[in-house]
């Protein structure tokens, strides 16, 4: 099966998610990849590929693909109690023997499983840069153009975001052996900078962003500078994760991650904040003030055992979020969305606390929040409208747990029960790369992701 062409088309829906809200009778016309016109309360007319429920495709803000190949390694106890710095050893290990062939194969397969659970953009995260032996690449793109190929097989919108990573440590210690694939010097990562752009060329709607890894793994000055090198693209840093990453940071600075960030950093909407786990009120109120998204990724952070952001305090701040895949040891939009708010249930011992108010959705809420949010931080525009890409996907009205449900319960019915099982198809720039739940190309796809880890894990 090929993915269809981005030429004219029209599609019509018996109820679609708008910018503006739900709709009825839906006819959306494409052509070259964006949506040309939208028209509601029409009939269908012939020619029209009918489908019966329309939902924007997600961003999804915060992907490591590599460790896709990696998904359940982690999941033996150790001698000790085990963390997420245990966690990050076995990475390291292997990290250690991912070529540009290996990191193709398995970021296209990873790309494929976001493409079938709703998401149609990816923040990739990209601080695997090297040789296996630490020595840059002859070409500095290698790694990245195997990023942006995998994103042009799969289909999925990309948007990139190479990571400067300096140190192993607050005050700047000395990076360790297993960080050596990722470590720059300004100069070079310039570079490798301006080598992630030219491997973008080739793509539709590609976004170049940028992403100091950390704290720990900046230096002040080096986060001003690297913050700079993209003026208009977004930046993305890991902060907070972890408690011991905040006692660390206390005992560097005498302040918090998220304090010393807000004091120091110029936090605006381009900013992403991702995990932002262990904060306190006044940081939140900073985050919310700021504009900048925090990217949660609910199921990497169960997995990891890093605990929960205190979202009900954010969101009475007015805070913007969005969801990503993280370590992908899990692909699931819906997913992410379900564990979002069921954490929130635990820690409050409450319910609905993503809903926002009386009588609202949960399920809509939490949709168009990371949608809104997911958007900002990847450095796109959000939803189903004319001049913007066509990324929509489509739901099986059939699936038990969207029976006889309309408008919001849809999404209640989505998230909550059936998942994405009712996925039925996904239109990334018109071209209808997801049947039945299924990509087209995960045939060809998952042979090579096989194949590459044969040889990771031989």
């Amino acid at each position: 099966m090929n993915m269809q062409r981005e030429d004219a088309t029209s599609l019509f829906f018996d109820t679609a998610l708008l910018v503006d809200g739900w709709a009825n009778n839906v006819r959306i016309e494409t052509e070259g990849g964006c949506v040309r016109a939208i028209e509601r309360d029409v009939a269908r007319r012939t020619g029209d590929e009918h489908h019966k429920i329309a939902l924007p495709g997600l961003p999804n803000v915060h992907s490591h693909a590599f460790q896709r190949g990696m998904a359940g390694l982690a999941e033996t106890r150790g001698a000790g109690s085990d963390s997420f710095w245990t966690w990050r050893d076995i990475m390291y290990r292997f990290v250690d023997r991912v070529t540009p062939d290996d990191m193709r194969a398995i970021a296209a397969m990873a790309y494929v499983e976001m493409l079938e659970s709703g998401f149609t953009r990816v923040g990739e995260f990209h601080y695997l840069h090297h040789d296996r032996d630490g020595a840059p690449f002859s070409d500095p793109a290698e790694m990245s153009a195997a990023i942006a190929g995998a994103a042009a097989e799969s289909g999925i919108a990309l948007t990139l975001l190479p990571v400067f990573y300096a140190y192993s440590g607050f005050g700047a210690a000395p990076p360790g052996q297993g960080q050596r694939r990722f470590v720059h010097d300004l100069d070079g990562f310039a570079q490798f900078l301006d080598a992630g752009r030219a491997a973008l060329r080739s793509l539709e709607d590609a976004v170049l962003g940028v992403a100091p890894h950390s704290l720990r793994a900046v230096s002040p000055i080096e986060l001003g500078a690297v913050a700079g090198m993209v003026r208009e693209g977004p930046v993305h840093i890991h902060i907070a994760e972890q408690r011991r990453e905040v006692e660390d940071c206390i005992a560097w600075s005498g302040q918090r991650p998220v304090e010393w960030l807000l004091d120091h950093a110029p936090v605006d909407d381009r900013w992403c904040l991702v995990h932002a786990t262990h904060v306190t009120n006044e940081e939140i109120q900073g985050i919310a003030a700021s504009g900048a998204t925090v990217g949660l990724c609910p199921i990497t952070e169960a997995n990891l055992g890093d605990g929960l952001f205190p979202a009900e305090a954010f969101l009475r701040h007015g805070g913007r979020y969005g969801i990503g895949s993280d370590s992908n040891v899990l692909v699931d939009a819906t997913e992410e969305l379900r564990l979002l708010e069921y954490g929130q249930r635990l820690a409050c011992l409450s319910r609905n606390v993503f809903a926002g108010g009386a009588n609202r959705s949960t399920g809509e809420a939490l949709y168009r929040a990371a949608l809104a949010g997911g958007a900002a931080a990847c450095g796109a525009a959000p939803g189903i409208a004319p001049g913007l890409p066509a990324d929509l996907i489509s739901l099986d009205a059939d699936h038990p747990s969207l029976a006889e449900r309309q408008g919001s319960a849809l999404l209640d019915g989505l998230i909550f029960s059936a998942g994405r099982a009712a996925i039925d198809c996904v239109w990334r720039r018109g071209r209808r790369v997801v049947s039945a739940g299924r990509h087209c190309r995960r045939d060809g796809i998952v042979r090579r992701y096989r194949a590459a880890l044969a040889g990771l894990l031989a």
